[in-house]
């Protein structure tokens, strides 16, 4: 039985046409509509206390997933600025602030760390790993941020190769167009790779410690193919199944590759909240996205962000000779589809907001 393939690839470094730094826009529009949600919770639910009665005075964040580009200096600018706005409002003396950065060890860190805003008020460290997994001391990080991170898989759930699973993938690389069982796998992965996230950061975050996650999930009562993003990706499977017909590539090549992302309904994801213990929910919303940013859906827009997020996973497996031709073949693909034309039949993610508190 082939094994499951393992997700090593962060988004595309760099500053280059198809760099995530460059083609993020959709999630930095969810990272600033989310600034004000987050406001609120930090005023009202934040316990400063144990840190302005330390001895250091330090606040430490850690934003996890952080990948490259403006957007997770804005996140992690926003949250100190609300921070310090309540210091002032409680008469603390003021903090200084621990900024941890962390991404998968192909994260591109050296562009990170040069686009570092220069009139920054914090210190600041890189964290290579995965977010799945322990990353700091016991009760050492005061604020976690992650956005548009938790639809990512560590691994594809190893089913999906077996050819002797009902779950096997054949001719397909998600979830969205396969039997039950491969969606089920998906599902069971997902979960599993959650619960291992929330049990790590149960442990590292301090007592009365906040947690704000943005997570695309899966409208409730729509299947997976209704989805324009799933649909989209379907089209890239369709692309290399393509390919593999007129001999540019093995079909056993595509059979083995599976994208490493599934994304909960809300319900499904509230289920797995509730389940740790460790965490009180404090808000879990969606995103009141303008109009404007759901309709900045052009084929070149399409292209590039699915690109950017996908084009090291793709090189990793198949090796680099054929992207140009591949993504070729896909901005035609969506510009022959309904996928982004037929709003009512194709729905978008819908985002959510969710703001954990650490009990104590």
């Amino acid at each position: 039985m082939a094994s499951e393939f393992v997700s090593s690839q962060a988004m595309m470094g760099g500053d280059g046409q198809y760099s995530y730094a460059r083609n993020s826009e959709f999630q930095s529009h969810g990272v600033e509509t989310a600034k004000a949600i987050i406001n609120r919770v930090i005023s009202d639910k934040l316990d400063l206390n144990r840190v302005a009665s330390s001895s250091s005075k330090v606040f430490s964040i850690a934003d996890l997933g952080c990948s490259v580009g403006p957007n997770t200096f804005n996140a992690v600018q926003n949250i100190i600025d609300s921070v310090k706005l309540k210091c002032q409002s409680y008469g603390h003396d003021k903090l200084e602030f621990q900024v941890f950065f962390n991404d998968l060890v192909s994260n591109d860190f050296n562009a990170l760390y040069k686009s570092l805003p220069s009139d920054r008020h914090y210190y600041a460290a890189g964290v290579p790993g995965s977010f799945h997994n322990r990353l700091f001391p016991k009760a050492s990080i005061n604020f976690f941020h992650c956005s548009y991170g938790l639809q990512w898989l560590s691994s594809t759930p190893k089913e999906l190769n077996d050819q002797n699973s009902p779950a096997y993938n054949k001719g397909r690389i998600y979830y969205s167009r396969g039997p039950n069982e491969v969606a089920e796998a998906y599902s069971a992965e997902s979960a599993k790779g959650i619960e291992s996230f929330l049990l790590a950061r149960a442990q590292e975050l301090a007592s009365g410690g906040l947690m704000a996650l943005i997570v695309p999930c899966l409208p409730d009562g729509i299947s997976p193919g209704e989805c324009s993003v799933l649909a989209s990706a379907d089209l890239l499977g369709d692309c290399l199944m393509d390919m593999a017909k007129m001999g540019l590539l093995s079909e056993a090549q595509v059979d083995s590759f599976n994208l490493p992302s599934y994304f909960p309904t809300p319900q499904e994801l509230k289920a797995l909240l509730k389940r740790n213990a460790s965490f009180s929910i404090e808000k879990f919303e969606p995103l009141a996205l303008s109009a404007q940013r759901r309709l900045a859906t052009n084929t070149p827009t399409v292209v590039s962000h699915l690109r950017a997020n996908l084009e090291m996973l793709v090189k990793e497996h198949f090796g680099n000779g054929i992207i140009e031709d591949l993504f070729d073949r896909f901005s035609k693909k969506i510009d022959e589809s309904s996928v982004y034309s037929q709003t009512s039949v194709y729905k978008p993610l819908v985002e959510n907001v969710i703001i954990l508190k650490r009990n104590t």
